[in-house]
């Protein structure tokens, strides 16, 4: 169980909960992991600097363990934050039959987004939490400097070889491999991310082949017997997602946790369809209507915030087929509800295995 990740994070076992944004983090979840030896994660990237130092005070306050703070570091695909008109009638047409099943009406044109990262990123310099991990993109050069000043541990997240490579020119102190099977969204940031789907466990090798730095194993795992799989193939630590979000700790609605330990859960896709990035959650009609129109759909973030309206109603008519639930393709297999017993559960059966693997 020491592995380079432990030694580098300060922690006991190595296990790291998937960072969640879009409020599906919480103190609790992620205090719960550290507290228990892992390292618990939070999303941040939906948050504005003062409410992630409104998150790491209450964070401080319910452990005094590592834990770690993510960040999006490209958060928008809209080029000045904006869409043509032409671009959002286009949008507006597509989902009307949605809307007038909803019995809403079609949301009028937001007003353009501007990108949060570079003030939050000064949050967290100011905040100082052991571990800082993003997605979407690299690090400038100065900006890792000042984390290995203040004595933050950076990990950024690759899909692909070449990504990771990119990565790892930085000098970035951990990469997060993260395969095709992870729930949420895919952080690919140099190919499009529908070239961008292999799986964790190739991941792992190809990196281990090219690359030096500590690899974090994500997508697909939710067991111990995944970690001790990871950790065989030479990754460091395992980051489990999924498992975690289905838990009473983290920030998904009750309907979201019940769907990933239904029948459901056996069907999850990617699509862009509800935020305008590729990401993999629960199928839905919705989606499947969608494949091959995503020409159609608004630049993330513009998508999340015209299909907001939508997801509201839906949820209240408990139209699901309507509605993006977060999940993995590892969700069927989930077990526990409570984010103590599934550290538990994930610590003794990876002590299991990897003994036993010893032997």
């Amino acid at each position: 169980m020491n592995t380079k990740a432990t030694e580098l994070l300060g922690i006991d076992f190595p296990i790291m909960q998937g960072p969640f944004g879009g409020g599906l983090s919480t103190v609790e979840l992620t205090a719960t992991v550290s507290n228990a030896g892992g390292l618990g994660g939070f999303g941040a990237y939906t948050l504005n600097p003062q409410e992630i130092y409104e998150v790491d005070k209450q964070l401080k306050a319910a452990t005094d363990k590592p834990y770690n703070i993510n960040l999006w570091v490209s958060d928008t695909d809209a080029p000045d934050g904006t869409v043509s008109d032409e671009q959002f009638e286009k949008a507006r047409k597509l989902f009307q039959p949605y809307f007038d099943e909803a019995g809403i009406p079609l949301p009028e044109k937001s007003p353009s987004f501007k990108s949060r990262f570079e003030n939050q990123l000064q949050a967290i310099l100011d905040i100082r939490p052991k571990v800082f991990s993003f997605m979407f993109g690299t690090l400038a050069a100065d900006v890792l400097e000042q984390c290995r000043r203040l004595g933050i541990k950076t990990a950024g997240a690759a899909t692909t070889l070449d990504e990771a490579i990119a990565l790892d020119a930085t000098g970035v102190d951990m990469i997060i491999a993260s395969g095709f099977e992870a729930g949420g969204h895919r952080p690919s940031f140099m190919a499009p991310a529908e070239q961008s789907l292999t799986g964790t466990f190739v991941l792992i090798q190809l990196l281990k082949e090219k690359i030096k730095t500590p690899i974090i194993a994500a997508g697909g795992i939710a067991t111990g017997k995944g970690i001790a799989a990871a950790l065989t193939l030479g990754a460091d630590a395992a980051q489990i997602g999924t498992a975690f979000l289905a838990c009473d700790e983290s920030g998904a609605l009750p309907i979201h946790r019940q769907m990933l330990f239904s029948d459901a859960a056996k069907y999850t896709m990617l699509s862009r369809a509800f935020t305008g990035r590729l990401g993999r959650g629960l199928s839905t009609r919705l989606a499947k209507d969608l494949i091959g129109k995503e020409a159609q759909l608004l630049p993330f973030p513009l998508q999340t915030t015209f299909m907001s309206p939508l997801r509201k109603a839906s949820l209240n008519q408990q139209k699901h087929d309507m509605v993006l639930f977060w999940g993995g393709q590892i969700a069927p297999i989930l077990k526990h509800t409570k984010a103590k017993e599934l550290m538990q559960s994930l610590i003794e059966e990876t002590t299991a295995y990897t003994s036993h693997a010893m032997t």
